[in-house]
């Protein structure tokens, strides 16, 4: 996944919107506030590319991302579920138009990092991109969406996927794999499972199986390599960020924990990651991280892998109402008790889906749905 977050130097506190209760993070009001931060705050081009995060110390957006846009497209369908509210199935649309006139490249079946010739493939930026559409397609029933979501598809299985692992990056134009880094997003890794959800979520609306096979491979790569990446590093704050990736395993696996080992490697992540996040938090906390784990928790209880810790999951839930902003977004992280200037169109996207999920659960009304998860 390309590096979408940096941590620039903090001058001043920023205030949160004073919800911290897990009870008060339930209220509708977050999600009106989170919602209407994406369509009015300019973090969405008039042309649907989405940009990576919004600097609020200098007023100022990232440029726009094709992954980021792919999580949008997620956002805008998940907010029109939780809402009925046509404004953001609209924007949804737009966001998917842009993904498939504007950054999808024909000539290779791949969407690029970013809207230049010389930019990067990024396996897991393919993966999100195509859950994206495929989330606004079952709205819409475009038959463009499905062709390109497909398209893409195969690419990713022609491109990144060995015997023995699957290449985080090719460069452009030869396509041909980066060499592998020490750091979680350009090596191989348990946490690429959640964008080989894409084939999975592929397999029933094409009636292709291949896609089906393609993910189990991916699968049982992430089996055997996941409980080697914590911690991973040294630094306190470098944990923390692969807690963020490791996460990414976590959702990976929803489809398959109706199998003992899938249900057993569930439990174990959920249990190093909410130690780890919470021996860090005090240091360096990021929303993404809280609603991850609260989402995992929940998905678990609902199909029933364990018991919910409903102690820990209150805490989750109400650490990540502290992030929301008094403009409705939800900030990147905290570091020593400080909120950083990052207004996050990723971190928002999580957070409003955890904290609804939540609501839903203590309503007695959570269904599960593994193909929703943002």
């Amino acid at each position: 996944m390309a590096p979408l977050y940096g941590h620039p130097p903090l001058d001043a506190t920023i205030a949160p919107l004073q919800v911290f209760s897990s009870q008060s993070a339930s209220s509708p009001q977050v999600l009106t506030a989170a919602g209407n931060w994406f369509l009015t705050s300019g973090i969405q081009d008039p042309d649907g590319g989405v940009a990576r995060y919004r600097l609020s110390d200098l007023g100022r957006n990232k440029p726009v991302s094709n992954e980021i846009t792919g999580y949008a497209a997620s956002t805008y369908a998940v907010l029109y579920e939780e809402t009925g509210d046509q404004r953001y199935l609209d924007a949804a649309v737009l966001t998917a138009r842009f993904l498939t006139e504007t950054a999808w490249r024909p000539d290779i079946e791949q969407f690029p990092f970013e809207n230049d010739p010389a930019s990067p493939l990024y396996f897991f930026d393919c993966g999100i991109i195509v859950r994206g559409l495929l989330a606004v397609w079952r709205h819409t029933n475009a038959p463009r969406l499905l062709e390109v979501a497909s398209a893409c598809g195969r690419s990713m299985a022609r491109d990144f996927l060995t015997e023995a692992a699957i290449h985080p990056i090719l460069q452009m134009p030869s396509r041909t794999p980066l060499p592998y880094e020490k750091r979680w997003s350009r090596e191989p890794g348990c946490f690429q499972l959640k964008s080989a959800m894409a084939w999975n979520d592929l397999a029933q609306p094409t009636s292709d199986d291949t896609f089906t096979l393609w993910y189990e491979r991916a699968l049982r790569m992430a089996l055997d390599n996941y409980s080697s990446f914590l911690p991973g590093a040294a630094s306190p704050e470098l944990v923390m960020d692969r807690l963020h990736a490791f996460s990414y395993f976590m959702e990976g696996i929803l489809p398959r924990v109706g199998r003992p080992l899938c249900a057993q490697a569930l439990r174990e992540a959920i249990a190093l990651t909410s130690h780890h996040l919470r021996e860090i938090r005090p240091l360096f906390e990021r929303s993404d991280v809280n609603a991850q784990l609260l989402r995992a928790r929940l998905f678990a209880e609902a199909l029933g892998v364990q018991p919910l810790n409903e102690e820990e999951a209150a805490a989750e839930a109400a650490s990540i109402a502290s992030f929301q902003l008094p403009n409705g977004c939800f900030c990147f992280g905290r570091k020593n008790g400080v909120l950083m200037p990052f207004d996050n169109p990723v971190s928002t996207g999580f957070c409003l889906q955890a904290l609804a999920m939540w609501r839903q659960r203590n309503e007695g009304n959570f269904t599960p749905r593994i193909e929703a998860i943002i």
